[in-house]
């Protein structure tokens, strides 16, 4: 090698020998530095992004099935990654069906045999569905990046937000349940420029969490009042009828009882007054008027049932008896029903 080095008559000075025994050095010190580089790319090649998640439970709570509207709740996706300094990486975390199962319009909670319907989405407006590429139902999951910062960390969260779809009245009273573990908690993430979320492409994390919710007996209850009208003397039975709507959730036994009224003693004594003058009245079960409607100080005098989450209609039938007729004007009362469930 030194002897070829040494053919260089345009460099070459006085004293050649020295020249290329520099010109030897100076090309060691050139294989040194690329050896060097080369070890320090080595370790940087091998080293892959990492990431761990976890998600917090999502609790709806006491949820009123009977109002026909959505309960909302939300839960914390969080994310934790290691990787090269400034690296971009692609996060999809997928979400399949949970335990409960889904429908193509809801995933749904379950409590034995009975089934709540709810849904996930990635926005606040409840409008696009937080879905999975590997469940049959579209969207996908809702891809988002982070960039690692120059120590090769970096961290994110997003919410999941979550509402139990109205008009489920014939929920069962319940505590209902579904679990996301294992296949049905897929979190895709690698280091990308883009944003495609439609494949399992990339490293995968599993992290469990729960998603519960509370149906608890309730009931609803809408009241007609009743009007006995104009009369004059008030010679003969005027009658009248009004009515209870009840709704109660499905297996939930009730009891209806109607108060005496403002002023009266027995629920075939109640009163409509006008100042110190009255009408007497009653209330009853049947339309015969024989069987009394009134509250638990009169055993047998209250009106039972059992919930099926629709409305339940009771009538309410009305007497004014043939009684000595007060002067002329509006004679009114106030009852309280009360439903005991």
């Amino acid at each position: 090698m030194s002897s070829r080095i040494r053919l260089s008559s345009d460099t070459r000075p006085a004293g050649g020998h020295q020249a290329g025994h520099l010109f030897l050095r100076r090309g060691r010190t050139m294989l040194r530095f690329a050896m060097l580089s080369a070890a320090l790319l080595l370790p940087t090649v091998a080293w892959a992004q990492s990431c761990s998640f976890g998600v917090s439970a999502m609790n709806f709570g006491l949820v009123d099935t009977l109002s026909g509207s959505s309960s909302n709740s939300t839960a914390t996706l969080s994310v934790n990654c290691t990787g090269l300094l400034l690296q971009r990486i692609l996060v999809c975390p997928n979400l399949g069906t949970g335990s409960g199962g889904a429908t193509a319009s809801a995933r749904q909670m379950l409590s034995g045999a009975n089934d709540l319907n709810y849904q996930l989405y990635s926005d606040s407006a409840r409008s696009v569905v937080w879905g999975s590429y590997a469940w049959p139902y579209p969207p996908t999951a809702p891809g988002f990046a982070l960039t690692l910062n120059v120590l090769g960390s970096g961290s994110a969260s997003q919410t999941i937000y979550g509402a139990i779809l109205g008009g489920q009245a014939t929920a069962v009273p319940s505590t209902y349940l579904s679990t996301f573990s294992g296949s049905h908690v897929e979190f895709r993430y690698r280091a990308t420029p883009g944003n495609d979320c439609s494949t399992g492409a990339g490293s995968v994390d599993r992290p469990t969490f729960t998603i519960n919710a509370i149906v608890p007996a309730n009931c609803l209850l809408a009241i007609q009042n009743i009007d006995f009208g104009s009369n004059g003397i008030l010679g003969a039975n005027v009658d009248a009828t009004g009515g209870v709507s009840i709704t109660c959730t499905p297996g939930t036994p009730y009891t209806v009882s109607l108060s005496n009224g403002t002023t009266g003693s027995a629920p075939t004594a109640r009163k409509m007054s006008k100042g110190v003058e009255t009408v007497t009245y009653g209330l009853y079960k049947d339309n015969a008027r024989s069987q009394v409607w009134g509250d638990a100080a009169m055993p047998g005098s209250t009106v039972a049932g059992s919930g099926s989450g629709a409305a339940q209609n009771l009538t309410i039938y009305g007497r004014v008896p043939a009684q000595t007729t007060p002067s002329a004007g509006v004679y009114t009362d106030t009852v309280v029903v009360t439903v005991t469930y």
